[in-house]
């Protein structure tokens, strides 16, 4: 109640001031039974605390991307006694940080000092659409940044070659991708585990607790998931590229270049009667490579003994 004393009343325009609300959303909320009439005193409504927390509440449920229908059947549920605790606290589930990380904020000088001497004005400007970083109202020079994770990661793929505009499109095709893997696992988790409270109704208070208990089991289940199948994909995907590198800047293999040689048909049957016909042509090669080798080696051992009679007779 912000310090005012129990039992206020209030006009409509004291009333739209405390709310936030315009005085025509507040007439518009009451044609609409959203909100309860004003009390008449006199020739003057008269509004009370009761109204002024009615207001809040949808407001709050309006930022969770609730519709006025809906808002409509919670708030009715409400007053028929059934309870929100336990449906609002689903929705503080839901609504909550998925995250552990917690924001920090950066200073524009402190931005330059991380990149080296940037970023420029139009990649703050992209980080900003992005999300990547968050202006301060009336501070020009300060930023929030959600995730100081994410903006490590730019800092190091910068750091390591990679231009900044590259980077802000990379993670725009990134976001995409994995939009659609969440939405896939919002898909099946619903229709496996939520479709149960899910009904033209909103859920009991017993039901709605259930619920929540199970957001927050399965929350982190969709990360480990993903991070496994990355960690799987590149492992995959990297050895394979690496592979295909490798393989580009080693030289060809060179033919070895082949000659025929006549060789007379008796010795050649001999070679057959021994060897068998199919290994007929390797023997006589290696037969033919091993008297190469030979003779190789006795040139050697003649050349070291000439020398060393020379060395004797010297």
């Amino acid at each position: 109640m912000n310090g005012e004393p129990a039992g206020i009343a209030y006009r409509i325009e004291d009333l739209a001031h405390h709310s936030g609300a315009t005085v025509r959303t507040i007439r518009a909320y009451q044609d609409r039974g959203l909100l309860p009439r004003p009390e008449r005193r006199g020739r003057a409504n008269v509004y009370s605390d009761t109204h002024l927390a009615r207001l809040r509440r949808i407001a709050g449920l309006l930022d969770r991307g609730y519709t006025l229908a809906s808002i409509k059947e919670l708030l009715e549920a409400w007053d028929a006694g059934r309870g929100l605790g336990g449906v609002l606290g689903l929705v503080a589930e839901v609504d909550g940080p998925w995250t552990d990380e917690e924001a920090a904020r950066i200073t524009r000088t402190e931005l330059a000092e991380r990149f080296g001497g940037g970023p420029d004005d139009a990649a703050v400007a992209d980080a900003v659409e992005l999300g990547v970083l968050e202006r301060v109202p009336g501070q020009d020079d300060l930023y929030v940044v959600p995730s100081p994770q994410e903006l490590a990661v730019a800092v190091e793929l910068h750091g390591a070659g990679v231009p900044l505009s590259a980077i802000s499109s990379h993670l725009r095709e990134l976001r995409g991708q994995v939009e659609h893997i969440a939405s896939r696992f919002l898909e099946f988790t619903t229709e496996h585990v939520f479709a149960r409270y899910l009904g033209e109704h909103p859920p009991t208070d017993a039901d709605a607790a259930e619920a929540a208990s199970l957001v927050r089991r399965l929350r982190p289940l969709a990360q480990q998931t993903v991070d496994a199948e990355l960690a799987r994909a590149m492992r995959l995907f990297a050895t394979r590229h690496l592979r295909r590198q490798l393989a580009a800047e080693q030289p060809p293999e060179q033919p070895q270049e082949s000659s025929g040689v006549t060789i007379p048909a008796a010795t050649l049957r001999a070679v057959e009667r021994l060897v068998g016909a199919d290994q007929a042509a390797a023997f006589i090669a290696s037969a033919a490579e091993r008297e190469v080798q030979k003779r190789t080696l006795d040139r050697l051992a003649a050349n070291h003994r000439e020398t060393a009679e020379l060395d004797e007779t010297t």
